[in-house]
């Protein structure tokens, strides 16, 4: 597989299958993208579609059955647990729907924490500067469960932009949130990726969050069905 230029994500021909009591079971099957620096794209499906599963391969978190994935230049199947997880420090950010703050950690601490690990210095400043675009200021040293699940999720967009990623991955940003305090992170997290220019992958049962991308593609049963572009302002 040959990358093109501006090209940060590639899969070709990914499948993905597990063992389970009643045989082999498919995930994903035959699936291929492409996915330019700069963009945003939304994988929409229902529970259960494999949109998860797919966000995984293709941030190198999990290994295909088959077909291969490049991420920022880099032929992930090639590497060990180790090389992806060099191919991601500093390039990637994650959100997840369930935070993954280290509860031992400060807010502070937990953005510090990709700054540290990237080698990158005044990590303390930084992470700082980082808490004040999300508007938790105030809120530094406190630990996670002091905070509200709309300011840990703050925390985690802070930390996932830490290191100016080039892209981000972000499953479910809104699924353990109420609708108004969700539709307030969905806002923060897409100005955040217009002003810091990342490329962003987000995964979502949610059609009026898949809107704010220029790109959704609908994931049913492991397998791509339809992709929709639209104009962004």
């Amino acid at each position: 597989m040959n990358d093109a230029p501006g090209v940060i994500v590639q899969a070709r021909q990914l499948g993905k299958q597990v063992a389970s009591p009643g045989g082999t079971l498919t995930i994903l099957a035959d699936i291929d993208l492409t996915i330019a620096a700069g963009e945003s794209v939304a994988i929409i499906g229902v529970s259960g579609s494999g949109k998860s599963t797919l966000l995984g391969l293709l941030a190198g978190l999990d290994l295909p059955t088959s077909g291969e994935v490049h991420l920022a230049g880099a032929a992930l199947n090639s590497l060990d647990e180790d090389g992806r997880a060099a191919i991601r420090a500093g390039r990637v950010g994650f959100v997840f729907q369930s935070f993954q703050l280290l509860p031992g950690l400060t807010a502070l601490e937990n953005v510090m924490l990709p700054l540290e690990l990237a080698g990158i210095e005044k990590a303390a400043e930084l992470a700082a500067g980082r808490l004040a675009e999300v508007g938790l200021s105030e809120r530094l040293h406190h630990y996670p469960r002091q905070l509200s699940g709309g300011e840990q999720q703050r925390v985690a967009i802070a930390r996932a932009f830490a290191c100016r990623p080039q892209i981000l991955f972000a499953d479910e940003p809104t699924g353990n949130l109420d609708q108004q305090t969700g539709a307030q992170i969905i806002e923060l997290l897409f100005r955040l990726n217009r002003e810091h220019a990342a490329t962003l992958v987000l995964v979502t049962h949610d059609p009026a969050i898949a809107d704010h991308c220029g790109r959704c593609l609908t994931l049913a049963a492991g397998r791509f069905t339809g992709e929709a572009r639209r104009e962004l302002d």
